[in-house]
């Protein structure tokens, strides 16, 4: 090592470092703020034209089924049919939901690895 390199980076390197570590530290504080949010959320997904409604929370954790009772004449495994695709769409509506959260969170940081 040659007098005044120090550990092979200088102070450009540390100011990058510096940043990177201000960014990870903001991402972090995002997630936390954005867990809470999720939590908070209700994402409703439909089937059968809205006679049955499957809702969410952000974080997909199951709130209520709402089951029209013009459906249940029909039967149980139409009604089955009905839950779970309502199901699907609330899931893949509260995943696209957390998706676009994440990328709102972490766009232009250039954090390696998110």
């Amino acid at each position: 090592m040659s007098k005044g390199q120090g550990f092979g980076f200088g102070l450009g390197k540390m100011k990058e470092l510096t940043e990177a570590f201000k960014k990870a530290q903001q991402v972090q504080e995002g997630a936390k703020q954005l867990q809470e949010d999720l939590e908070k959320m209700e994402i409703e997904g439909q089937a059968g034209g809205g006679m049955v409604k499957v809702v969410l929370s952000g974080n997909q954790e199951p709130r209520r089924v709402e089951i029209s009772t013009d459906v249940l004449g029909e039967g149980a495994e139409v009604v089955s049919d009905l839950v779970t695709a309502a199901m699907k769409d609330a899931y893949n509506k509260s995943t696209a939901t957390m998706r676009e959260k994440m990328e709102e969170l972490t766009g232009g940081l250039n954090l390696p690895g998110l």
